[in-house]
């Protein structure tokens, strides 16, 4: 859920592209997770406050609560958190958490929140990469886009494919690492 929430931010800063990467390594006991965009960017005014729930660039509230609980995961978890953005070019925001720490909270279905993200809006596009010490999965929907021939992605069959297909890959490499 915190990825999806800011994976979120990026939609909201008008992202056509959205990066998402997934380190997930046994040998040095981290999950690395990486969201980068092509959004509109922040300030470095900004970035050095965005980590405060009560800075958010939201009209409808005055509190942004999605960076600050990743941050506190990583605080929490024994790893890092970084974000470098820049105007009118976008961001990258980087958590890390140590893998075996009793506070990591399980990954979660990957493929569900892609799902979802897709479904939000079919203009954006993701690419979507898993790594683990065997090796890496990508999914990157430009190519769905090509394959599908001008069928929309959002067909609810081929929102499902997606799913199913992106957590087929995961287990895969999971399966390897082992």
């Amino acid at each position: 859920m915190h990825m999806l929430e800011i994976i979120m931010n990026s939609i909201a800063a008008g992202a056509t592209l959205i990066q998402i990467t997934v380190n997930d390594s046994l040998l040095r006991n981290v999950i690395e997770m990486i969201v980068t965009d092509n959004g509109k960017g922040m300030s470095e005014e900004f970035v050095k406050t965005v980590m405060d729930p009560f800075t958010t660039s939201r009209t409808t509230r005055k509190v942004g609560m999605g960076v600050a609980f990743m941050k506190g995961l990583t605080e929490q978890c024994g790893g890092t958190f970084d974000v470098k953005s820049k105007l009118g070019v976008g961001t990258t925001l980087t958590a890390t958490v140590q893998k075996d720490h009793i506070d990591t909270p399980a990954m979660g279905n990957l493929g569900e929140m892609m799902m979802y993200c897709i479904q939000s809006n079919a203009d954006i596009d993701y690419e979507f990469t898993y790594r683990t010490d065997a090796g890496e999965y990508k999914c990157n929907t430009v190519e769905i886009k090509e394959t599908l021939d001008g069928v929309s992605i959002l067909e609810p069959e081929i929102l499902l494919w997606v799913k199913d297909y992106i957590n087929g890959g995961i287990q895969e490499l999971k399966e390897e690492a082992e």
